[in-house]
């Protein structure tokens, strides 16, 4: 159980790694706000013990009003866990900037502007916990995926940077860097990368990506969120962690391999 019943708010919980993490930490005994777009598909949530809020990460008054009803019911936020996202994919030439923009505002801006919200409460208490889902797609790169990776490398920078401001207040930032993980986003990326690459000059290489990702199977997302949890409930918890199907190998490939090496590993796998 948590040693007080601390409150967490959690951003893209109607599905996956949000659901899981929104009913594991109601389980151990906290206090949870699920937040999505999809109010109808937290139900279990609400039947666990939790509570469901309408939340669109991309506008400014949904946050607003999100952040001001818990703060109003629960006293405050102590734990915000920042798992809204989407991936863009599609070659950089077909991607439309309108939706780079749109994929920068779900998975940095939204992020930053809940967080932003949180941390004057937290600063107040002496108290925070700042988890920010990232992907190995922060550290690495794949075909096609420019503009979610090029998100999810701000995000690894945006937290890094935060840890550093936030630390003195007793709040810790934390990133989790999921691998492949069984979710709907895996098919979002590939129904995208096929709507603006397929039939284009760069088709070849958007189904062969296609097929790769559909080819892979991912860890159980409670993976994900048993770390989380385990994260939160440390004294000290740790800046990253790497959690799921690919993580820690890919990340250590990326880590010792050049530029030129990498880049003919997925030559290789994807083709030219």
């Amino acid at each position: 159980m948590a040693e007080t019943r601390r409150t967490a708010l959690i951003t893209g919980a109607s599905s996956g790694m949000g659901k899981e993490t929104a009913l594991a930490l109601i389980q151990a005994g906290y206090d949870v706000y699920g937040a999505a777009r999809r109010i109808n598909q937290m139900a279990d949530i609400v039947t666990a013990g939790g509570h469901s809020l309408e939340l669109d990460i991309t506008d400014e008054k949904s946050i607003v009003s999100a952040v001001t009803y818990i703060e109003e019911a629960a006293g405050g936020i102590d734990i915000l866990i920042n798992n809204a996202g989407y991936g863009c994919y599609g070659a950089v030439e077909d991607v439309p900037l309108a939706e780079a923009r749109r994929q920068f505002e779900v998975n940095l801006f939204g992020l930053a502007h809940i967080t932003r919200l949180v941390l004057p409460g937290m600063r107040k208490r002496g108290y925070g916990k700042i988890v920010n889902i990232s992907s190995i797609g922060g550290k690495i790169y794949m075909p096609m995926g420019a503009w979610y990776h090029a998100s999810k490398h701000a995000v690894e920078g945006f937290s890094d940077a935060l840890r550093f401001e936030a630390r003195p207040f007793g709040i810790d930032v934390i990133i989790i860097e999921p691998g492949l993980i069984q979710t709907h986003w895996s098919g979002i990326a590939t129904d995208n990368m096929l709507t603006y690459s397929g039939g284009t000059a760069y088709d070849s290489a958007a189904r062969k990506t296609t097929e790769m990702f559909r080819g892979l199977e991912g860890s159980d997302p409670r993976t994900v969120a048993r770390i989380i949890l385990k994260a939160i409930s440390a004294r000290k918890p740790r800046s990253r962690y790497a959690v799921g199907k690919y993580a820690r190998p890919l990340l250590t490939l990326r880590k010792i391999l050049p530029d030129r090496t990498y880049d003919w590993l997925l030559r290789k796998r994807i083709g030219k």
